[in-house]
């Protein structure tokens, strides 16, 4: 009997061990995928950061305002691209690029303020 509950709770212990560790695994894969396929830039200053940002096809980049002022992000294509409403202050613009191209912006409140997207 003494046996029998021993190789029971060793089998438990290996079942959920192979399940911790395959989902360890699955978690490393979709963490590395995720940053492969978002980034960010950064608004300080009265700056984008980087101001050229080359991503591939599908990538989504996300646009953090970290000035104490207002800004926007609005593609200079017409028709645009893409247009964010005002954002304050640790306030988040996300865009999915899903065509290759180039894809300049500015900022519609300080038009001094310019980037670009390179999607290849």
């Amino acid at each position: 009997m003494r046996r029998s509950v021993f190789i029971a709770g060793l089998v438990g212990a290996l079942v959920l061990g192979m399940g911790v560790f395959s989902t360890g695994r699955k978690g490393s894969v979709t963490r590395a995928q995720q940053k492969t396929s978002m980034m960010e830039v950064k608004i300080d200053n009265f700056s984008f950061g980087p101001v050229t940002l080359k991503v591939p096809v599908g990538t989504t980049v996300t646009w953090t305002n970290r000035d104490d002022i207002p800004h926007t992000i609005v593609s200079t294509d017409d028709p645009k691209a893409f247009k964010s409403k005002v954002l304050d202050t640790d306030e988040k613009f996300s865009f999915a690029f899903s065509k290759a191209g180039t894809y300049p912006y500015f900022c519609s409140i300080h038009p001094k303020m310019t980037g670009k997207v390179i999607v290849q």
